[in-house]
C-alpha cells in the first residue's frame, strides 16, 4: 500500500501546493489539463474518489485537503499511475500506516533575489555556485533575445511560478530557450569550475 499511499500524497501536495482551498473545476483542470495524469473525462471520477476516500473535502465550495500530508519528497519527472488516483487507498488507512522517512532534500531556501532588472519574490535558492552568475546570465539573455530587461525578469518570475523550486538562473535559462537562443553559449556561460 506504500507506492498507492505515496502517490496520492506527491499528487495532491503538487496540486494543493500554495493553496488552502481550490475550486473542484480547477483542480480537474490540474489533474489533467495541467499535469497531463489522466485524460479530461477521468479528472472529475479522480477528484470524486479522493473525496470519497477521504482526502478531500468540499468547504464553501473549495476542495481543501481533508488530512495533513505531511513532508512529501517529489522526485523530478515523478508521475503517478492513474489508477491509484482513480481507485485510492482510504485516507484513514494511509495516516495509520508507519511511513519510512524520506531522504533529506537538498537544501534550497526560498529568498527575495536581486537581478538587475529588481528581485525576483520567492525564488529557490540552493548552495548552487551558478547563482552568482544570474546576474551575468540575464545581461546576456537580454542582450542576445533583445528583450529588456524587465520584460525578462516578468517571463523568468513566471518560470518560478509555475515550477516553484526553481532557481533564478534556471528560469533566465528557460526563457532563453523559449526565446530560440543557443543554449550552448548559456550553458558555457554558466560553467563553473
Amino acid at each position: 500500500m506504500g507506492d498507492d499511499v505515496d502517490d496520492i500524497r506527491r499528487a495532491l501536495t503538487i496540486v494543493f501546493r500554495g493553496h488552502e482551498g481550490i475550486p473542484q473545476a480547477d483542480v480537474e483542470r490540474m489533474f489533467s489539463f495541467d499535469m497531463e495524469w489522466v485524460a479530461p473525462h477521468e479528472a472529475e471520477e479522480v477528484v470524486d474518489a479522493l473525496q470519497t476516500a477521504g482526502w478531500l473535502t468540499s468547504k464553501n465550495g473549495q476542495l481543501q485537503l481533508a488530512v495533513d500530508l505531511g513532508e512529501i519528497d517529489v522526485p523530478f519527472g515523478w508521475f503517478p499511475r492513474p489508477s491509484r488516483l482513480m481507485r485510492p487507498v482510504s485516507a484513514m488507512a494511509a495516516t495509520s500506516e508507519p511511513t519510512a522517512e524520506a531522504p533529506p532534500a537538498p537544501a534550497i531556501k526560498r529568498q527575495t533575489v536581486v537581478s538587475s532588472a529588481g528581485p525576483i519574490e520567492g525564488t529557490a535558492v540552493s548552495d548552487d555556485p551558478r547563482a552568482r552568475l544570474t546576474k551575468r546570465v540575464a545581461r546576456f539573455i537580454a542582450r542576445q533575445s533583445g528583450l529588456e530587461m524587465d520584460e525578462l525578469q516578468r517571463r523568468a518570475e513566471r518560470k518560478t511560478r509555475a515550477f516553484h523550486l526553481i532557481t533564478p538562473w534556471m528560469a533566465y535559462a528557460l526563457v532563453a530557450r523559449e526565446q530560440g537562443l543557443v543554449m550552448d553559449d548559456i550553458v558555457q556561460s554558466l560553467d563553473v569550475v
